[in-house]
Parts: structure tokens; C-alpha cells; sequence
């Protein structure tokens, strides 16, 4: 199994390159960030564009992969967005995964919006990244020019030259729980992204949501069989953070995964077992900023699980 991290975007980057040299320093395999426009109680703190972000990233790092954990339709549009996603590209010289997701509630579901506008509802969210996903992937196979005309979405010659370094292009990670999202990660992913059934965060344990998770692989099983695919061809990934083992208000969760590198290794180990193949965390946050029970607290555990703990599952 492989070890990642995110690293939310709320460093000026002067404290940022730092963080983000220490995280390929630290050898994990990839360095994604949030692409929000805000996010939770960071809305009144800094938070910075994750495609300016990851840019600057990869002119700081040499080696370890960067990318997005997830892109949504909530605020963009395939064309613009192929369009920074090759760029980017190029100048990671092809270390970009983009996360991509059907977006959810929030800020970035609102801003956009006119007074007379409602929310996107949960449907109509699924309807827009069916569209968004199949597009994005077209842009970036094809880069001398298409045109498309959808329900959401349109393109007139738009033109990514000169394409992605990685071909056919870059790998996508789809995030989805459902039906129709994990067909789209069966047919257009390169690895699935789960964050476990977030309904148990509140009033689960650790156990329910194992059970969960394994119905949602069960369920990517499922897809990329009637997709024509083997689904050993995709990387499996778990982000950690939103299952009940890490909500501090639940006793009944058990141990927590953060108390020790071994409590980390027993977690990670029990996700390897179920197939995942990379598991993410969140990079410590600023003491004075707000909190957030997902990322390690402690800058040690962090570094010893990073080491110590990545070679134990790696072993």
C-alpha cells in the first residue's frame, strides 16, 4: 500500500514550499490538495486556488506526484479546466493526478450562484459530473481540436496543444459512492477515491464502516464488470478523515488511528486487506488555525507515520 497526504492550501507560500519539500522529503507518493474556493471553518481563514497551489508545488518538488483531491463541477468548466490541467502537466513534467468529484454542498456550491438560484440538488449534481467527466476526458485525449454540445456543457474547437505529457492523458481518481459515479470510474478512472460512507461519521463505528466500504468495492466489482473491465486495472484509494474512527465525540469508534504509528499500521493494514492500494492523510495544520480532527495533530507522528509506518505496509 502506498502512503499519501494532503495538504490543505492555506499556506502563504513562503511557509508553503516548505511544507510542500518536506512532504517529498518525507517520501510519500503523492501530495494532493483541496480544490475549493473555501472550505468548512477555513471559510474566514486563508485558503488558496489549488491549481496555483499545485503549480508552484511542482516547481518546488522533483520526484513526488501532486494533484487534486477533488476537482468538482461546482465551480468549473472542462474546457478552462483542460486546458490548466495540461499545463500543469507540463511543467510537473507529467506528475499530476486529478481528483475528480461530483462536488457536494458548501461554499463552493453557492458562490456562484444569483439570488434567484437554488442549490443543485444531489441529482442534478450526478446529471452535471456525468456530462463533466466524459468531456474533460475528450479535451485531453484530443488537444488538436473538438467541438461538443451537451445539456450542461459545450465546447467550439477547443484546442489543449500540445496535449498531456502523460498519455493518453493524465490519470484520473474518481471519487464516487454510487451507481452511476462508480461507472464513471470504471470506465474513465484510473484509480476510485472513497472517503467511506460519511452518514456513519456522526453515529457509526469502526466496524459499520469497514462494512461499508467493502460493499462500496463491492460495488466498483460490480461496475467495472459491466464496463468490460478488469477492476484489478484500477488504483483503489481510501482518504482518511471522515469515517467514525476519527470523531473525537464517538467512544463507541474504538481505537484511533492517530494515537500511535501502530494504531495507524493496524488501520492502513486492515484497508490493504480489503484491496485499497493508497491511503491518504491529511499534513498537520497550523496550532492557531482552526480545528480539524482529521489531520494528524502531532508534526512527529505525522513524520514517524510517513516513515516508519510507510515501510511497515510497504513491507
Amino acid at each position: 500500500m502506498r502512503l499519501s497526504t494532503v495538504i490543505l492550501p492555506i499556506h502563504r507560500w513562503a511557509e508553503g514550499r516548505k511544507v510542500w519539500r518536506r512532504a517529498e522529503e518525507l517520501g510519500f507518493h503523492t501530495a494532493y490538495t483541496y480544490d475549493h474556493l473555501s472550505w468548512r471553518s477555513f471559510r474566514d481563514q486563508p485558503w488558496f486556488g489549488a491549481v496555483p497551489t499545485l503549480t508552484a508545488a511542482a516547481g518546488a518538488t522533483e520526484r513526488i506526484r501532486i494533484g487534486t483531491l477533488v476537482t468538482s463541477p461546482n465551480f468549473r468548466h472542462p474546457v478552462t479546466l483542460a486546458k490548466e490541467l495540461i499545463s500543469l502537466d507540463d511543467i510537473s513534467n507529467g506528475r499530476v493526478t486529478l481528483g475528480i468529484g461530483a462536488g457536494g454542498n458548501g461554499f463552493d456550491a453557492t458562490t456562484l450562484l444569483r439570488s434567484d438560484e437554488v442549490p443543485w440538488t444531489p441529482r442534478r449534481r450526478a446529471d452535471r459530473f456525468g456530462e463533466f467527466v466524459p468531456l474533460l476526458d475528450a479535451l485531453l485525449r484530443e488537444p488538436a481540436g473538438m467541438s461538443y454540445e451537451g445539456e450542461f456543457y459545450s465546447a467550439t474547437e477547443a484546442r489543449n496543444l500540445p496535449g498531456c505529457v502523460q498519455l493518453p492523458r493524465l490519470p484520473f481518481a474518481v471519487a464516487a459512492t454510487g451507481p452511476r459515479g462508480l461507472a464513471l470510474a470504471a470506465r474513465y478512472g484510473q484509480a476510485w477515491v472513497t472517503t467511506g460512507d460519511p452518514k456513519l461519521y456522526e453515529a457509526g463505528s469502526a466496524a459499520g464502516s469497514f462494512d461499508a466500504i467493502r460493499r462500496q468495492m463491492a460495488g466498483l466489482g460490480r461496475a467495472c464488470a459491466e464496463a468490460g473491465r478488469d477492476v484489478a486495472e484500477l488504483d483503489k484509494i481510501v482518504l482518511t478523515g471522515f469515517t467514525p474512527e476519527f470523531n473525537p465525540a464517538l467512544a463507541s469508534a474504538g481505537a484511533r488511528p492517530f494515537d500511535s504509528v501502530d494504531a495507524f499500521v493496524d488501520f492502513a493494514g486492515r484497508h490493504a486487506e480489503l484491496g485499497f492500494t493508497e491511503l491518504v492523510i491529511h499534513a498537520p495544520v497550523p496550532a492557531d488555525g482552526p480545528g480539524f480532527d482529521a489531520a494528524v495533530a502531532d508534526e512527529k507522528l505525522f513524520e514517524e507515520i510517513a516513515t516508519r509506518g510507510a515501510a511497515q505496509l510497504a513491507g
